[in-house]
């Protein structure tokens, strides 16, 4: 059970696991890329596959794994919303579940030795289905030698009449889903070159979007979006996979989501990648702002400490795993009180929040109010300051006894 996306590596592993004496079904997972699926079907089986399979796992992305990801504000390193880290084990899930509807014994992926998505496929293969043997040609010493590179690759498709639209002057690699596009490698690999205009695709330049703001409400239940109306228009949708597409598109229109990085891969090896997913970064923007009104304090501070693991252990492949078990046990009793409607102002790749309000807020007029004394004694401060104020000048006095000096700005 080959994973197949009909481009030039996992075209030639199809012939490649053909010429090696494998009876080769190909799988391709739908998780929202543009993509000529039918095209795709014709091609795997002119190349040889005994059959070809097309899941469409749209919906369950959405879902599943793109809203529980921002449910816990998972953003690698601190900017990446990891749309190819979230299909990957979606896409080997269902690519194992195709494996045990066809009685295949082994599962292969077309993953370099150098990326992160052989570490997603193969640790989300261990943990679904350990009996399944996987082969993983860009670690095979037998196909190394074979091919060198992509000039290796195209040459070899040329002479097994298999169809490529690659060339080796291709300048740059994509990845793309629902959630994202991602561009990388070829002309992208100087990090000093500032990507040019034409390598984005989902996303308008800032520059180039409307003149005029683009005012959205996102209504939330439990963490999770359960409405958009667009307040300039009226459109209004409500089904996740419409929901999210929508977004989509509004934040592509209005330059929304574009991110240029360079990051650490799981392998330990530094890499530029320049992304777009415009209706992720809406909704983490609306989420996160409806926390402040709807989050006890002291539960936002531990569920921000477990957000950058909770990203890692997605980046790195371990999405089914006991830790990721617990993690979103937590963080999913943390958003049982996140309901509410956040408005933001989509304008210039700006995602900006301008009002909120829950019927589980916790903020009270009342209480914060410069203007109102109600219900809080301000003369109970001197004391809660006093106590806090104890240890520090316990400190000081120390400090000053050991001549150690005081605090001060360095020179």
């Amino acid at each position: 059970m080959l994973a197949y996306s009909g481009g030039l590596d996992t075209s030639v592993i199809l012939r490649w696991l053909i010429d090696k004496g494998y009876e080769v079904v190909a799988f391709i997972a739908d998780v929202g890329q543009e993509e000529d699926f039918a095209a795709a079907r014709a091609k795997a089986l002119k190349i040889g596959a005994a059959k070809v399979l097309v899941d469409d796992l749209r919906e369950e992305f959405v879902t599943h794994y793109i809203f529980h990801a921002l449910k816990g504000n998972a953003v690698y390193e601190g900017r990446y919303l990891m749309g190819t880290s979230l299909a990957r084990p979606l896409i080997a899930k269902a690519q194992v579940q195709a494996a045990q509807r066809e009685r295949a014994r082994f599962v292969a992926h077309g993953a370099t030795g150098k990326g992160n998505d052989q570490v997603r496929f193969e640790l989300a293969y261990c943990a679904l289905d350990p009996g399944l043997r996987v082969i993983s040609p860009w670690k095979d010493p037998e196909f190394l030698a074979r091919f060198r590179g992509r000039t290796d690759l195209i040459e070899y498709a040329r002479q097994k009449g298999i169809p490529v639209k690659a060339t080796a002057s291709k300048p740059y690699s994509e990845d793309d889903n629902l959630m994202h596009i991602s561009h990388e490698a070829g002309v992208l690999e100087d990090p000093a070159e500032a990507a040019e205009k034409a390598v984005y695709s989902k996303t308008r330049s800032p520059m180039d979007a409307p003149d005029r703001a683009t005012r959205v409400s996102i209504r939330f239940r439990d963490g999770l979006p359960v409405e958009v109306r667009n307040l300039s228009d009226g459109t209004v949708k409500r089904k996740p996979l419409e929901l999210f597409t929508y977004l989509n598109a509004l934040g592509g229109l209005n330059g929304v989501g574009r991110v240029d990085m360079v990051e650490n891969r799981y392998v330990g090896i530094k890499s530029r990648g320049v992304y777009e997913s415009p209706g992720a970064h809406i909704l983490w923007a609306a989420h996160r702002d409806l926390e402040g009104i709807a989050m006890d304090k002291e539960v936002m501070h531990l569920r921000d400490m477990l957000a950058p693991k909770f990203a890692e252990l997605i980046y790195n492949g371990f999405w089914f795993s006991p830790e990721m078990d617990f993690l979103l046990s937590a963080i999913n009793r943390s958003q049982e009180l996140i309901d509410g409607e956040v408005v933001v102002e989509l304008y210039k790749g700006n995602v900006m929040p301008v009002s909120r309000s829950s019927p589980t807020s916790f903020y009270s007029k009342d209480l914060s109010s410069m203007d109102r004394e109600g219900g809080f004694d301000q003369t109970d401060s001197a004391g809660f300051i006093r106590i806090n104020g104890l240890r520090l000048r316990a400190h000081k006095a120390i400090i000053d006894k050991r001549g150690l000096g005081s605090y001060k700005v360095e020179e």
